[in-house]
């Protein structure tokens, strides 16, 4: 796996996070324990930190950035979708942020809360606790994001992690 020092910036990576070969982590990055980041995505580091939670999963294609203003911050229990941007932003615990979507500057996910696919949560945005963010914009629904479903996606990346770390192999 590409896991690259950027000057005196290294990531800080748990024994028990899944980094998938073909994962970037870039610089001031912090991966809490069994979290997994999949094929393709990037976590870079460089203009401030990126610190991602336990149990968290970035899926493949990913993005992840941050400014020299705002750290991107992303809780424990989450899953960050396929081809996602995050940048300057903070995802707290139990959150989804769904396939294509982008969460930008100083925007929050609040716990518990869903980010549609291929939604933008523009800058400054607060997504509450539970609700659903749809569109681009992104407009809010109160209330009705499925905790049941996002927890359930978790566990299944969890034991996916243990499965790849076991048995992954290259064969070409």
């Amino acid at each position: 796996m590409p896991v690259y020092a950027l000057g005196d910036l290294e990531p800080t990576i748990s024994s028990t996070a899944y980094i998938h070969p073909e994962a970037v982590v870039i610089g001031n990055v912090t991966i809490g324990s069994e979290s997994s980041v999949w094929a393709c995505a990037v976590l870079r580091g460089d203009d401030g930190k990126i610190s991602i939670g336990d149990r968290t999963n970035i899926q493949d294609g990913a993005v992840i950035h941050t400014t020299p203003i705002y750290e991107t911050v992303v809780g424990n229990n989450c899953t960050i979708g396929h081809l996602a941007h995050l940048e300057g932003c903070t995802i707290e615990d139990g959150s989804l942020v769904g396939t294509a979507s982008v969460v930008l500057h100083n925007a929050v996910v609040q716990e518990g809360a869903l980010v549609g696919a291929n939604a933008v949560v523009t800058g400054g945005t607060i997504v509450p606790s539970g609700a659903l963010a749809l569109g681009i914009p992104a407009k809010i629904r109160e209330g009705v994001a499925n905790q049941e479903e996002i927890t359930l996606g978790v566990e299944s990346y969890v034991a996916r992690a243990k499965w790849f770390r076991k048995d992954l192999r290259r064969i070409d």
